[in-house]
């Protein structure tokens, strides 16, 4: 079995991020400061060089205003 960020449900997750994100009208910066991560974190996930674990996800959709259930049930 492939490792999951490898796989196009993975993608599709990644493009549902970004989606909010930029319907949020918050970029990659803004959003890495209110995470308190460098610009580079985002743009890694945002890309699928590294995984977000459920706690980051979470984190994440409260600063892009978003549901995380939402996105979890849209996959």
């Amino acid at each position: 079995m492939d490792k999951s960020i490898y796989t196009r449900k993975y993608e599709e997750f990644l493009e549902l991020m970004i989606k909010a994100r930029k319907k949020a009208n918050i970029t990659q910066i803004e959003l890495s400061a209110k995470l308190g991560k460098p610009q580079s974190f985002v743009s890694k996930y945002e890309n699928g060089e590294r995984r977000l674990d459920v706690v980051e996800f979470i984190q994440i959709c409260k600063f892009i205003h978003v549901d995380p259930a939402k996105i979890v049930s849209s996959l």
